[in-house]
């Protein structure tokens, strides 16, 4: 019996033994290739092109951090390469031919398609992306003017690659951000529509080279189903983003009744609520923005600790904001008829046994919701310097 428990042990710690030599799948860093941008086009015949920008190893110094060289650009510190298949994963494949390390998507910060791919339809491209355990689904998304290749490929002097310059652009949050979950959870959701930042390449400095530049997020990518279908200018993407309820930085100048000069507030917070209506038949969508602002610049007469002139400021900010709003409805919801807006999601959880029944039809019935505005602004703060800066104190309208 003795023999039988020491054998069971020996086989026990053996066993475990085993185990414990946890090193067989290790992935070393030096055996990777980084990369921190990605971009898809669509070729003239049809294919997929994928263009990556990757870390050059050499330029990595000591503590992991980038050892800057050259003219400071980013295109010391990172290269590209592209790879063509009939899908993305074929084109995967092409691309890791040509590179002696094996690629990692751990580190990947931006995605972009080119516009002739998004034209073609990007689901299939999420959907590998989606799939891949290594990619990483807070990368930010992004469409591009032109080719995504040609963006990527920029040797940005402010950043260390172009792939970086995007990801802080979409952090500063002034337009669209979106990531690649954010996408898919678009693309099925009910109303199957979504809206992309889209960047343009910025023309260089006079006495730089071509590539001496960045892309800047300039206009939004609207989409039905996974098709891009047109695109819409920096106001009305700020009024897209009031109506989802995720406007975070804002300047709004205005020009009071009456008055020569301007006045620019910038925002504090704001908040807009959207309330579903179902009655006879008929689909209503109440929207309800409220902003809080900062007076920045008082271009008026106007000594601005007079409650008289800030409430007339307030209606002048509000008017503003209720134009922006109604004018992007104008553009998606008449025209480009995309529910980028989230309005299904919200008729569909107020109502659902209504929305089933329409749920179908939803691409024609959205276009005749009818949506009522009511937008409201208060002046919280109107600035350090109250009377207007630099004008003679018997001219200040008190």
């Amino acid at each position: 019996m003795g023999i039988l428990q020491k054998a069971a042990k020996l086989l026990f710690v053996c066993v475990h033994l085993i185990l414990l030599s946890g090193c067989w799948d290790r992935k070393e860093v030096n055996d990777l290739a980084l990369i921190v941008g990605l971009g898809i086009d669509q070729t003239k015949d049809g294919k997929i092109m994928l263009t990556a920008e990757l870390i050059v190893p050499k330029a990595v110094g000591g503590g992991g951090q980038m050892i800057g060289g050259g003219d400071g650009g980013g295109g010391a510190e990172t290269i590209v390469r592209s790879g063509t298949g009939t899908t993305v994963a074929d084109a995967i494949s092409n691309l890791q031919e040509k590179l002696p390390r094996r690629i990692f998507w751990g580190h990947t910060e931006v995605i972009v398609f080119g516009e002739k791919a998004a034209k073609a339809g990007i689901r299939q491209h999420l959907d590998f992306l989606g799939r891949n355990p290594e990619a990483r689904l807070r990368a930010n998304v992004f469409v591009s003017k032109g080719t995504a290749k040609s963006v990527l490929e920029l040797s940005p002097l402010i950043e260390q690659s172009s792939a970086e310059v995007l990801r802080e652009l979409s952090e500063s949050q002034l337009l669209l951000r979106v990531t690649a979950k954010d996408a898919l959870q678009m693309l099925s959701g009910d109303a199957g529509a979504a809206a992309l930042p889209m960047v343009k390449i910025l023309p260089p400095e006079k006495g730089k080279q071509e590539l001496q530049t960045i892309a800047f997020i300039q206009r939004t990518a609207i989409f039905k189903k996974d098709k891009m279908v047109g695109d819409i200018n920096d106001k009305l993407t700020r009024g897209v983003l009031w109506l989802r309820n995720e406007v975070k930085q804002a300047d709004v100048t205005v020009t009071p009744k009456g008055e020569k000069g301007k006045i620019t507030s910038t925002l504090i917070r704001a908040h807009t609520e959207l309330i579903p209506k179902y009655e006879k038949g008929k689909w209503k969508m109440i929207v309800k923005a409220t902003a809080e602002d900062d007076i920045i610049l008082n271009g008026t007469k106007w000594n601005l600790m007079n409650p008289k002139y800030t409430k007339m400021i307030e209606k002048e900010l509000a008017k503003e904001t209720d134009k922006r709003i109604r004018d992007t409805l104008k553009k998606v919801q008449k025209e480009m008829k995309a529910d980028i807006f989230g309005f299904a999601e919200v008729f569909h959880r107020k109502y659902p046994r209504e929305w089933n029944r329409v749920k179908d039809r939803w691409e024609e019935i959205f276009p005749d919701v009818e949506v009522v505005v009511k937008t409201k602004a208060y002046v919280r703060r109107p600035g350090i310097g109250t009377t207007p800066q630099g004008l003679p104190e018997h001219e200040v309208k008190q």
